[in-house]
């Protein structure tokens, strides 16, 4: 059987704080994590146009959706779905600190399977076992990212 390739738009929202944005996902067939905001292409979009609609779906935002972090290429299932072949490209958001999240256009499955949102540091990322984010390399990221602000005097 062919593996289906799906295509996902990731969102690395980090504050004027330097915290990160993070969902935690929850169904009956996986332990609880941490990921980011984001979601799959739908139709004929490309990944900035997923960015923007799924940071304004999932968030409520309106922000400049920045540069590509990180791109990733893994096998996985989300929630009740088959395993697929997940092509993701992460990209940077800079955000206020404390916006108002809103919910309101969460689809139904987002509604059953993210159970909580936090801002995250680095520091409270660091002190949780690695799986608990996924994917595992999300506190490294926002190490990078947060040097890149020190180093161009952002931050």
């Amino acid at each position: 059987m062919e593996v289906q390739i799906r295509k996902s738009a990731r969102l690395f929202i980090v504050d004027e704080q330097g915290r990160l944005l993070l969902f935690r996902y929850h169904d009956e067939y996986q332990e609880p994590f941490w990921a980011t905001v984001g979601g799959e292409l739908i139709n004929d979009e490309n990944y900035i146009d997923a960015a923007i609609r799924e940071l304004k779906e999932e968030t409520g935002l309106s922000l400049e959706i920045g540069e590509l972090l990180r791109e990733r290429d893994e096998i996985y299932a989300v929630a009740r779905s088959n395993p697929a072949r997940w092509l993701e490209k992460y990209f940077l958001v800079n955000s206020p600190s404390d916006p108002d999240l809103s919910t309101d256009g969460w689809s139904d499955e987002e509604k059953c399977t993210i159970q909580n949102s936090k801002w995250w540091t680095l520091e409270d990322m660091l002190a949780e076992p690695n799986d608990s984010f996924k994917p595992s390399w999300l506190p490294a990221l926002l190490n990078t990212v947060l040097n890149s602000r020190k180093n161009s005097g952002k931050g």
